[in-house]
This record gives structure tokens, sequence and C-alpha cells, in this order.
């Protein structure tokens, strides 16, 4: 089995290499292309107004001044163009990728765009309480992940589907168990702009989610997470929403009479 994995925290990033750890224990045939830099919040965006360029800087180890869904396609459609990969790994992601999150994530994206290459992709992300400050536990995907893997290759998911996989911010051996779950939804009202002035009296701005206790819909993945199990969110890429779809058809269709 040929395995490429990506990221967005970047080339150096310790997550990249804990998915490397992974991955070497599924196969031997393991290629890496992962952003030159931190790419968190890039989403599914594409470099497109400029060249990309890559460098070798190890044995099947490569990296690119680009998004990692730029990654994915270099490796894809020009490193491994003779011989493809059979699975896209995307991670470890040094932060949880719950919720809205996916919308964002160049994690997730990573994913996607092996998904939407043809290849079964899997995104995979270490929650981390204190994301500021905080050591995420890397030895949780270290120990469950390469099982985790085995076990959703065997029983297969279709196509157009991606893999979001969530790891608690807990120790190995507190982990309670694997769930399926759905995507969940936070609160828009925590997402905050914190405005500050520089050195020269000019104005700055962060964007942030401001921490407050919350209580997810058991089933979620944000409640997975938070009960010390390992959320697996199956993400479809087909947006069509074919419950309205009916009902716009019928408006749009009497419009025209």
């Amino acid at each position: 089995m040929r395995i490429l994995i990506t990221n967005d925290d970047g080339i150096e990033a310790a997550g990249l290499d804990v998915l490397e750890k992974i991955a070497t224990d599924l196969t031997d045939d393991v290629w890496i292309v992962a952003p030159e830099t931190d790419n968190s919040g890039a989403s599914h965006s594409l470099t497109l107004a400029e060249p990309l360029r890559m460098r070798e800087i190890g044995r099947r180890r490569y990296a690119v001044k680009g998004t990692p869904t730029d990654c994915v396609i270099m490796g894809v459609r020009f490193l491994l163009k003779d011989d493809p990969p059979d699975l896209v790994l995307s991670g470890v992601n040094r932060g949880q990728n719950l919720a809205d999150d996916v919308n964002y994530s160049g994690t997730v994206a990573g994913a996607i765009e092996g998904s939407l290459l043809g290849i079964p992709s899997i995104a995979l992300s270490q929650a981390v309480s204190n994301y500021d400050h905080g050591v995420p536990a890397w030895d949780t995907p270290m120990i469950h992940g390469a099982d985790l893997i085995r076990k959703l290759l065997d029983a297969g998911w279709p196509k157009g589907t991606v893999i979001n996989v969530n790891f608690p911010d807990c120790a190995p051996d507190q982990v309670k168990g694997v769930s399926a779950t759905v995507q969940g939804l936070r609160d828009t009202a925590l997402l905050d702009i914190d405005d500050r002035m520089d050195t020269r009296g000019k104005a700055y701005y962060w964007i942030g989610i401001a921490k407050r206790g919350s209580n997810p819909p058991k089933g979620s993945d944000l409640w997975a997470v938070r009960a010390n199990l390992i959320s697996v969110t199956p993400l479809c890429l087909d947006f069509t929403d074919r419950g309205a779809l009916p009902e716009l058809a019928s408006v749009l269709e009497e419009k025209k009479k």
C-alpha cells in the first residue's frame, strides 16, 4: 500500500512526524508532501496567481510553498502520477477540527482533495485544551492511529466521502473508545474580534473564539471528544441539500409559468 501524507501545520510540525509514524506502521511506502510554512485556516484554497515551488528535503519527503490542497495535487498528479497512492492521510493537526472547523481547516481540505482525486482519504487531528500553551497528547494518535485506520480501511467508505478523525485531549489509556459521530455546530456568538494597537498607534486585529462552556448533543463530534472518545465523522463532499431541492424546484418552475 502506498500512502501520501500531508498537513496544514507545515513540514516541520510535530504532528506530521506523528502521522509518518502511524503511516509506517501500515506500510513502508510512505510519501510526505507538506506545506513549507503553517497553513492553518487555509481551507481548500489553491495557489493560482503564482507558481508553486517545491524542494526535496529527504527521501520521499517534499516541502511545497503552497497550501495543503496544492501539496496533495503535487503528490498525486506530479510526484506519483505513474503510481498514485492508495490512501491520503492529512494531519495530525495540532488542535481539533470539529463542527464548523471543517469549513476552515487545511487539514480537512487536504483529505478532501485526495477524495476528489479518487483516493480514500482521512483527516486526523489531536484536540488540545489550551491551544496557545498546551502540549498535545501526541501519544494518543501514535498509539491508536494505525489500528483505527486499519479498521476503517477494512470497512471501507463511499466515494465522495472523507473521514474526519479527532483524538481527545487525554492520555492513550484514558481513551474510552471510538464513536461514529455527526458534525457538530458551535455557537457563532463565540466568534470574536480582538482589536489592539501597535507601538506606532495603528490598529490591528485578531480573529478569535471566546472560551465558554457548552453542552454539545450526544452523538456529535464535539460531544465525543469531550467524553474522551475518538470521534470519527464521515463528511460528504456533495453539498446539495436534497431535502430542500424539491421545494426550490417547484418554486422556480412556478415562476416560469
